[in-house]
């Protein structure tokens, strides 16, 4: 006779966090409940998943922790439905998945890559995420060491390195269905729960069942769609420029000794050359960047909108009341005649020199394709098992329309 479970106590087994968009997510407790409450991944409720673009889309106000947990749960689902194919997974191994899925955006700092290039040098949220992993790996005793070799595709089964980072991963199946949740754009809500079911492996690579290949072609057009409609829309992209050039200005004055006002942890990035050098060679560059959240970002602004500095003063109060800078998309290079033109005209308008007057604008090429054919495929299985890359398989997507790379040429300055 099957043995009955009080339900109290499979509920005192695991954490449940009730999530908008997949609904009830399980956290067994012990290990991954550890990460979840870890204060580095607690950090990833202070940052938003899309930076800037609410002042687009409104309702994007949603976390890194919110996606992460996400992930956590679809890698759950990719885990049981693979098992379910005959997939064998040590219960360590599935363990070490949920893990690494969970850690895998914890190296992200404020306003996504905003820091990258302009407070930080040659070092990428993945190496900082590494960092981190490898500083709770500590506290924990090791037990994170099977989660990191797969997060480094350093373990044999290298399939399971592709459900964390490939082109059809469980973090970009949430992101997608997340971020089209809470933008409102409705294109960009892929069929998920579909594509998991549909996955497969074979000899050690991830694939997708003949039966998926709708469900990916629509995941690879949402995905090309929410990224001109959401991530690089042009306001989105205006408004971030802003924020970039407010850090560069900010960073400026701070080596030229001018006092300004920041939390601990900001100023720490603006009075001090920070690169992949110092992040290893100094404990007090990753502690200060552990402390970094969107709020030291807001809380500097707002304080630098009354600034003596005139170019800081004007770009903080954009930020802050949501002045964009005027953006212009074209097909064709801008010309440096035309960029000295507009700089010009900046200069004289805010009777500032012409070198600062940079600051005030912003030139930029953005460059995206659907897919990438030299990159990790994204594989189909027939029936006969025969395997044919999905820009073969496809019967409305060509190679040639997959591959293609669309690059834009973005030109943005100060509105007068």
């Amino acid at each position: 006779m099957k043995e009955y479970v009080p339900l109290r106590r499979i509920m005192n087994d695991a954490k449940i966090i009730n999530d908008p968009v997949f609904g009830f997510i399980k956290i067994p407790r012990g290990l991954l409940l550890g990460i979840v409450k870890h204060p580095l991944f607690q950090r990833l409720s202070r940052i938003k998943q899309l930076g800037l673009a609410s002042v687009v889309y409104p309702g994007a106000q949603h976390t890194r922790f919110q996606h992460s947990l996400g992930a956590f749960h679809l890698m759950s689902e990719a885990v049981q439905s693979l098992s379910q194919k005959g997939i064998f997974f040590f219960d360590s191994e599935t363990e070490a998945l949920q893990a690494a899925i969970l850690m895998h955006d914890i190296g992200h700092g404020p306003f996504s890559h905003v820091l990258e290039n302009t407070l930080i040098r040659g070092i990428s949220h993945e190496d900082i995420s590494l960092m981190m992993m490898d500083q709770i790996n500590q506290e924990m005793n090791g037990q994170l060491n099977l989660a990191i070799k797969i997060y480094k595709d350093e373990y044999p089964k290298r399939f399971m390195h592709q459900l964390i980072s490939s082109q059809l991963d469980v973090d970009r199946l949430d992101y997608l269905r997340r971020d089209s949740f809470f933008t409102g754009v409705t294109e960009g809500n892929i069929g998920s729960a579909r594509i998991i079911k549909m996955l497969n492996v074979v000899d050690d690579r991830l694939v997708v069942e003949q039966k998926g290949i709708y469900s990916i072609e629509n995941y690879l057009t949402s995905r090309r769609l929410m990224y001109w409609q959401v991530y690089l829309h042009k306001a989105t992209v205006a408004y971030e420029k802003v924020l970039v050039n407010v850090l560069l200005r900010a960073k400026h004055l701070a080596r030229q000794g001018v006092q300004l006002f920041a939390t601990p942890a900001l100023r720490f990035f603006l009075y001090n050359d920070v690169d992949a050098n110092l992040f290893h060679a100094e404990e007090e560059a990753l502690a200060n960047y552990e402390m970094l959240d969107d709020n030291d970002i807001w809380s500097s602004v707002k304080t630098w909108t009354r600034h003596e500095d005139k170019i800081l003063s004007i770009l903080s109060r954009d930020l802050v009341e949501r002045r964009l800078f005027h953006v212009e998309i074209r097909e064709e290079p801008i010309s440096t005649s035309e960029i000295e033109e507009i700089q010009s005209q900046l200069a004289a308008r805010f009777d500032i020199p012409f070198e600062d007057a940079a600051y005030l604008m912003s030139v930029n090429t953005i460059q995206k394709d659907m897919y990438d054919i030299n990159d990790d495929h994204i594989d189909i299985l027939y029936k006969d098992d025969t395997i044919k890359d999905i820009a073969e398989a496809s019967e409305i997507l060509n190679v040639a329309l997959l591959s293609i790379k669309i690059r834009k040429y973005y030109l943005c300055y100060q509105r007068v």
